[in-house]
């Protein structure tokens, strides 16, 4: 439910938006993982549990304005990826009155999440090692994990991850770090070549040794045209048991 609450009168059902927010950062290994920060809970119920960043829906305002906001208040971040993942809506999700959260998901770069509000209400943990959390909010985590793992395969998502511009290695890195498997090169490069969701951009990664890397970028045309699964249908599909 929402770190921040605010008074919603004697009605029986409240609604409400959280976020789920990845970042890659390395883990003490040095390896790359998806990261999430969490906000700790301030007031009863489930007060002193770590919880998704989120609040109430006002009754004036949209979404997605809604999702931005308490995620800017909570965290400090304001990510250019933010889009909705799933209506969470169980009668027995939260103590006392029945609340429904439409639940958003945002991708950030690793310098943006090293700049997010640090603080002991603030907590960034590995996603795929939570620890217990309010509510059901690590079923939601495991739930955006299994989205994203999901659409990466797609390749153009990476993209939140990179900066405008970036070499094959860099995207499959990227990639390789989501799942947390390697991938072959030779067939990465040749699958994302065929793609035809690349454009190079005839520059060459600046500072590299013998022959720089040329670089590349998402070519928006073709991921207009893109026929990805949907939420609903993604929604459908079987996912392995939490």
């Amino acid at each position: 439910m929402p770190h921040q609450t605010e008074s919603q009168g004697d009605l029986s059902t409240r609604l409400a938006v959280s976020t789920v927010i990845f970042a890659l950062r390395p883990d003490r290994s040095g390896r790359p993982v998806l990261w999430t920060p969490l906000v700790r809970r301030t007031r009863e119920p489930q007060l002193g549990l770590w919880a998704l960043p989120g609040g109430w829906l006002p009754p004036a305002e949209e979404l997605e304005a809604a999702a931005a906001r308490t995620l800017r208040l909570t965290t400090g971040l304001a990510p250019t990826y933010l889009e909705q993942l799933y209506t969470f809506g169980e009668v027995d999700r939260s103590p006392g009155a029945r609340v429904v959260s439409v639940v958003y998901w945002a991708l950030v770069q690793s310098d943006e999440a090293a700049r997010a509000t640090a603080g002991p209400n603030v907590r960034w943990v590995p996603a795929d090692t939570l620890p217990g959390l309010a509510f059901d909010h690590n079923r939601i985590i495991e739930y955006a994990l299994w989205r994203l793992r999901t659409k990466v395969e797609y390749a153009w998502i990476a993209h939140a991850f990179l900066g405008e511009t970036f070499t094959l290695a860099e995207l499959r890195e990227v990639v390789e770090a989501v799942l947390q498997r390697p991938l072959d090169p030779a067939n990465f490069r040749r699958t994302m070549l065929a793609s035809g969701r690349l454009r190079e951009t005839g520059e060459r990664l600046a500072g590299a040794r013998n022959r720089p890397p040329k670089l590349y970028r998402y070519d928006p045309t073709a991921l207009a045209a893109t026929t990805e699964p949907t939420a609903r249908t993604e929604a459908l599909k079987e996912r392995p048991a939490s």
